[in-house]
């Protein structure tokens, strides 16, 4: 089987030397032959990656049967994007093996950890959902949004106008 490496470090004064390492030894006790190893000197944070773009395009070819990292921050910060490149790997029939943590999409035990991680993430974005809802309805009900129930009263400015029997958007440069 095939193997792509994937590293990340977060600026120039780190070193991926050592998480490919680690790979490499995961993936030669393992008998997984390695296709490429695709590094990245960017944020985590960052959804759209040099490297990790390419990954993603490779593994649409299938050019490999699973993909290796170190830890899952060096996949991505976020649990959804996580959940998604994973998800969209698992319909393409690649494995993800995350070494230090012990997932493995390619084992019973690992696709649980997977499943557990997907049922978090749709409970949180219901909760988000949930929670955007009765905002939106609170702030409906005390008027902040669509209709003023209490139109405000005409004062100030625009009333000293009125009582001068004068308009606050006369063209001044008539007079």
């Amino acid at each position: 089987m095939k193997a792509a490496l994937y590293t990340r470090i977060s600026t120039t004064d780190q070193d991926s030397t050592a998480q490919e390492l680690e790979l490499r030894r995961y993936a030669q006790a393992n008998n997984y032959e390695v296709y490429k190893v695709y590094s990245d000197v960017i944020s985590g944070s960052e959804s759209s990656r040099p490297a990790l773009n390419e990954l993603m395009f490779d593994s649409r070819k299938k050019l490999f049967d699973v993909v290796i990292c170190y830890k899952l921050d060096r996949l991505g910060r976020s649990l959804q994007h996580l959940l998604n490149i994973a998800e969209e790997w698992q319909k393409q029939g690649i494995g993800f093996i995350c070494t230090s943590q012990g997932i493995e999409t390619v084992t019973p035990s690992g696709r649980l950890v997977y499943g557990i991680l997907g049922a978090i993430s749709e409970f949180e974005r219901t909760l988000i959902s949930e929670r955007t809802k009765l905002g939106l309805k609170h702030a409906k009900n005390v008027g902040q949004r669509g209709k003023d129930r209490h139109p405000r009263k005409k004062t100030g400015y625009y009333m000293r106008y009125q009582t001068k029997g004068a308009s606050p958007f006369r063209d001044t440069l008539h007079e």
